[in-house]
Protein backbone atom coordinates (compact mmCIF):
# COMPACT_ATOMS: atom_id res chain seq x y z
CA UNK A 1 0.00 0.00 0.00
CA UNK A 2 1.20 3.50 -0.85
CA UNK A 3 0.88 6.38 1.59
CA UNK A 4 1.48 10.05 0.82
CA UNK A 5 2.90 12.78 3.02
CA UNK A 6 2.86 16.40 1.90
CA UNK A 7 4.68 19.21 3.68
CA UNK A 8 3.22 22.55 2.61
CA UNK A 9 5.83 24.95 3.94
CA UNK A 10 5.91 28.72 3.63
CA UNK A 11 8.55 28.61 0.87
CA UNK A 12 8.00 25.25 -0.84
CA UNK A 13 5.79 22.16 -0.97
CA UNK A 14 7.35 18.72 -0.56
CA UNK A 15 5.73 15.36 -1.26
CA UNK A 16 6.82 11.82 -0.36
CA UNK A 17 5.20 8.56 -1.49
CA UNK A 18 5.93 5.68 0.88
CA UNK A 19 5.38 1.95 0.29
CA UNK A 20 4.39 0.42 3.63
CA UNK A 21 5.10 -3.13 2.44
CA UNK A 22 8.68 -2.54 1.28
CA UNK A 23 9.21 0.29 3.78
CA UNK A 24 10.77 2.42 1.07
CA UNK A 25 10.15 5.83 -0.47
CA UNK A 26 8.90 5.19 -4.00
CA UNK A 27 8.47 8.78 -5.11
CA UNK A 28 9.01 12.37 -4.06
CA UNK A 29 8.69 15.83 -5.49
CA UNK A 30 9.01 19.51 -4.65
CA UNK A 31 7.47 22.76 -5.88
CA UNK A 32 7.90 26.39 -4.95
CA UNK A 33 5.03 27.96 -3.03
CA UNK A 34 2.84 30.49 -4.79
CA UNK A 35 -0.46 32.32 -4.64
CA UNK A 36 -2.70 29.36 -5.52
CA UNK A 37 -1.51 26.91 -2.88
CA UNK A 38 -4.46 24.57 -3.42
CA UNK A 39 -3.69 24.06 -7.11
CA UNK A 40 0.07 23.87 -6.54
CA UNK A 41 -0.38 21.03 -4.05
CA UNK A 42 -2.73 19.18 -6.40
CA UNK A 43 -0.36 19.61 -9.35
CA UNK A 44 2.61 18.35 -7.34
CA UNK A 45 0.61 15.32 -6.21
CA UNK A 46 -0.44 14.47 -9.77
CA UNK A 47 3.05 15.05 -11.18
CA UNK A 48 4.82 12.95 -8.54
CA UNK A 49 2.34 10.09 -8.88
CA UNK A 50 2.78 10.11 -12.65
CA UNK A 51 6.58 10.13 -12.42
CA UNK A 52 6.36 7.14 -10.07
CA UNK A 53 4.06 5.18 -12.36
CA UNK A 54 1.18 5.48 -9.92
CA UNK A 55 -2.32 6.92 -9.85
CA UNK A 56 -4.53 8.40 -7.11
CA UNK A 57 -6.20 5.00 -6.64
CA UNK A 58 -2.87 3.54 -5.46
CA UNK A 59 -2.70 5.90 -2.46
CA UNK A 60 -4.38 4.53 0.64
CA UNK A 61 -4.12 7.68 2.73
CA UNK A 62 -2.61 11.17 2.57
CA UNK A 63 -1.50 13.31 5.50
CA UNK A 64 -0.57 16.98 5.19
CA UNK A 65 1.67 19.02 7.45
CA UNK A 66 3.38 22.39 7.38
CA UNK A 67 2.37 26.02 7.42
CA UNK A 68 -0.04 25.59 4.50
CA UNK A 69 -1.42 22.15 5.38
CA UNK A 70 -4.97 23.52 5.38
CA UNK A 71 -4.68 24.20 1.65
CA UNK A 72 -4.07 20.52 0.86
CA UNK A 73 -7.74 19.73 0.36
CA UNK A 74 -7.21 16.17 -0.86
CA UNK A 75 -5.46 15.17 2.38
CA UNK A 76 -7.31 12.76 4.66
CA UNK A 77 -5.93 14.47 7.78
CA UNK A 78 -3.47 17.12 8.91
CA UNK A 79 -0.72 16.85 11.55
CA UNK A 80 1.65 19.41 13.07
CA UNK A 81 5.19 19.90 11.79
CA UNK A 82 6.55 19.00 15.23
CA UNK A 83 5.10 15.49 15.05
CA UNK A 84 6.07 14.94 11.41
CA UNK A 85 9.67 16.13 11.70
CA UNK A 86 10.15 14.00 14.79
CA UNK A 87 8.71 10.95 13.03
CA UNK A 88 10.70 11.54 9.86
CA UNK A 89 14.02 12.03 11.65
CA UNK A 90 13.49 9.01 13.88
CA UNK A 91 12.82 6.86 10.80
CA UNK A 92 16.19 7.67 9.22
CA UNK A 93 18.20 8.40 12.38
CA UNK A 94 16.71 6.45 15.32
CA UNK A 95 19.52 7.51 17.66
CA UNK A 96 18.36 11.15 17.47
CA UNK A 97 17.39 12.80 20.74
CA UNK A 98 17.44 16.51 19.82
CA UNK A 99 16.20 17.80 16.47
CA UNK A 100 16.79 21.29 15.06
CA UNK A 101 14.60 22.44 12.18
CA UNK A 102 14.94 25.85 10.59
CA UNK A 103 12.06 26.53 8.25
CA UNK A 104 11.09 29.40 6.01
CA UNK A 105 9.18 31.26 8.70
CA UNK A 106 10.15 29.67 12.03
CA UNK A 107 12.76 27.60 13.82
CA UNK A 108 12.18 24.66 16.14
CA UNK A 109 14.03 22.50 18.63
CA UNK A 110 12.39 19.14 19.30
CA UNK A 111 13.37 16.62 21.96
CA UNK A 112 12.33 13.02 21.36
CA UNK A 113 12.26 9.83 23.40
CA UNK A 114 14.19 6.68 22.35
CA UNK A 115 10.98 5.35 20.78
CA UNK A 116 10.57 8.50 18.65
CA UNK A 117 7.78 10.13 20.64
CA UNK A 118 8.00 13.91 21.13
CA UNK A 119 9.02 14.72 24.71
CA UNK A 120 9.10 18.51 24.39
CA UNK A 121 9.73 21.28 21.89
CA UNK A 122 10.54 24.98 21.62
CA UNK A 123 9.63 27.18 18.68
CA UNK A 124 10.38 30.71 17.53
CA UNK A 125 7.70 31.88 15.12
CA UNK A 126 7.59 35.55 16.08
CA UNK A 127 10.67 36.84 14.29
CA UNK A 128 12.01 35.95 10.85
CA UNK A 129 15.61 36.76 11.84
CA UNK A 130 16.21 33.11 12.75
CA UNK A 131 14.68 31.53 9.67
CA UNK A 132 15.36 30.44 6.11
CA UNK A 133 13.59 33.54 4.81
CA UNK A 134 16.22 35.65 6.57
CA UNK A 135 18.99 33.71 4.80
CA UNK A 136 17.26 34.35 1.47
CA UNK A 137 17.11 38.07 2.20
CA UNK A 138 20.78 38.12 3.18
CA UNK A 139 21.83 36.27 0.02
CA UNK A 140 19.90 38.79 -2.09
CA UNK A 141 21.46 41.75 -0.28
CA UNK A 142 24.95 40.30 -0.67
CA UNK A 143 24.40 39.45 -4.34
CA UNK A 144 25.13 35.78 -3.68
CA UNK A 145 23.15 32.74 -4.78
CA UNK A 146 21.54 31.19 -1.70
CA UNK A 147 23.06 27.77 -2.40
CA UNK A 148 26.54 29.35 -2.42
CA UNK A 149 26.15 31.35 0.80
CA UNK A 150 27.92 28.70 2.89
CA UNK A 151 30.77 28.49 0.40
CA UNK A 152 31.21 32.26 0.56
CA UNK A 153 31.16 32.27 4.37
CA UNK A 154 34.07 29.80 4.54
CA UNK A 155 36.40 32.58 3.41
CA UNK A 156 35.54 34.68 6.48
CA UNK A 157 38.44 35.70 8.70
CA UNK A 158 36.36 37.78 11.12
CA UNK A 159 32.60 37.12 11.13
CA UNK A 160 30.59 40.32 11.45
CA UNK A 161 28.47 40.83 14.55
CA UNK A 162 24.76 40.98 13.70
CA UNK A 163 23.12 42.24 16.87
CA UNK A 164 19.56 42.98 15.69
CA UNK A 165 16.96 40.35 16.54
CA UNK A 166 14.41 41.80 14.10
CA UNK A 167 14.79 40.95 10.41
CA UNK A 168 13.98 44.53 9.36
CA UNK A 169 16.64 46.03 11.62
CA UNK A 170 19.07 43.23 10.76
CA UNK A 171 18.69 44.07 7.07
CA UNK A 172 19.45 47.72 7.83
CA UNK A 173 22.46 46.59 9.84
CA UNK A 174 23.73 44.50 6.92
CA UNK A 175 23.33 47.43 4.53
CA UNK A 176 25.39 49.52 6.93
CA UNK A 177 28.10 46.87 7.15
CA UNK A 178 28.35 46.71 3.37
CA UNK A 179 28.59 50.50 3.19
CA UNK A 180 31.39 50.36 5.77
CA UNK A 181 33.39 47.99 3.59
CA UNK A 182 32.92 44.84 5.63
CA UNK A 183 33.68 41.78 3.49
CA UNK A 184 30.75 39.82 2.08
CA UNK A 185 32.23 36.61 3.52
CA UNK A 186 32.35 38.14 7.01
CA UNK A 187 28.72 39.27 6.79
CA UNK A 188 27.59 35.84 5.54
CA UNK A 189 29.43 34.11 8.38
CA UNK A 190 28.08 36.62 10.88
CA UNK A 191 24.50 36.00 9.81
CA UNK A 192 24.95 32.24 10.19
CA UNK A 193 26.38 32.76 13.67
CA UNK A 194 23.47 35.04 14.60
CA UNK A 195 20.87 32.48 13.51
CA UNK A 196 22.73 29.69 15.30
CA UNK A 197 22.86 31.80 18.45
CA UNK A 198 19.08 32.27 18.42
CA UNK A 199 18.51 28.55 17.94
CA UNK A 200 21.01 27.64 20.65
CA UNK A 201 19.14 29.87 23.09
CA UNK A 202 16.14 27.59 22.63
CA UNK A 203 18.19 24.40 22.69
CA UNK A 204 20.63 25.07 25.52
CA UNK A 205 18.09 24.38 28.25
CA UNK A 206 18.53 20.68 27.53
CA UNK A 207 20.82 19.59 24.69
CA UNK A 208 20.44 15.82 24.57
CA UNK A 209 22.87 14.14 22.18
CA UNK A 210 22.87 13.09 19.38
CA UNK A 211 21.66 16.31 17.76
CA UNK A 212 20.26 16.22 14.23
CA UNK A 213 19.59 19.10 11.83
CA UNK A 214 16.67 18.87 9.40
CA UNK A 215 14.72 21.04 6.97
CA UNK A 216 15.90 22.81 3.83
CA UNK A 217 18.34 25.08 5.68
CA UNK A 218 20.22 21.94 6.77
CA UNK A 219 21.52 21.80 3.19
CA UNK A 220 23.69 24.80 4.11
CA UNK A 221 26.98 23.40 5.53
CA UNK A 222 27.80 26.81 6.97
CA UNK A 223 24.67 26.74 9.13
CA UNK A 224 25.59 23.30 10.42
CA UNK A 225 29.07 24.53 11.35
CA UNK A 226 27.61 27.58 13.07
CA UNK A 227 25.20 25.43 15.08
CA UNK A 228 28.02 23.13 16.16
CA UNK A 229 30.01 26.10 17.41
CA UNK A 230 27.02 27.61 19.22
CA UNK A 231 25.97 24.34 20.86
CA UNK A 232 29.53 23.09 21.38
CA UNK A 233 28.57 19.63 20.16
CA UNK A 234 28.38 17.64 16.94
CA UNK A 235 25.34 18.35 14.80
CA UNK A 236 24.47 15.73 12.20
CA UNK A 237 22.38 16.34 9.09
CA UNK A 238 19.65 13.82 8.30
CA UNK A 239 19.50 12.30 4.80
CA UNK A 240 17.55 14.48 2.35
CA UNK A 241 16.63 16.97 5.10
CA UNK A 242 14.26 18.99 2.93
CA UNK A 243 11.91 15.97 2.71
CA UNK A 244 11.90 14.97 6.39
CA UNK A 245 8.56 16.60 7.21
CA UNK A 246 6.85 15.01 4.21
CA UNK A 247 8.36 11.62 5.06
CA UNK A 248 7.10 11.95 8.61
CA UNK A 249 3.63 12.81 7.33
CA UNK A 250 3.61 9.69 5.15
CA UNK A 251 4.66 7.56 8.12
CA UNK A 252 1.90 9.09 10.23
CA UNK A 253 -0.53 8.16 7.44
CA UNK A 254 0.62 4.55 7.75
CA UNK A 255 0.12 4.62 11.53
CA UNK A 256 -3.34 6.16 11.21
CA UNK A 257 -4.39 3.26 9.00
CA UNK A 258 -2.98 0.52 11.24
Amino acid sequence: MIFAGIDAGSRSIKLVLYDAETRKVVGRGMAEQGVDQVRLAEALFERTLGASGLGPNHVARTVATGYGRGSVRFADSTVTEITCHARGVWQTSPDARTIIEIGGQDSKVIWIEPDGRVRDFAMNDRCAAGTGRFLEMVATRLGVDLCKLSEVSRASARPAVISSTCVVFAETEIIGLLASGVAVADIAAGVQKAIASRVSTMAMRAVVRPVYFTGGVALQPGMCRALQEALETEVKVVPDPQFTGALGAALVAVEQTS
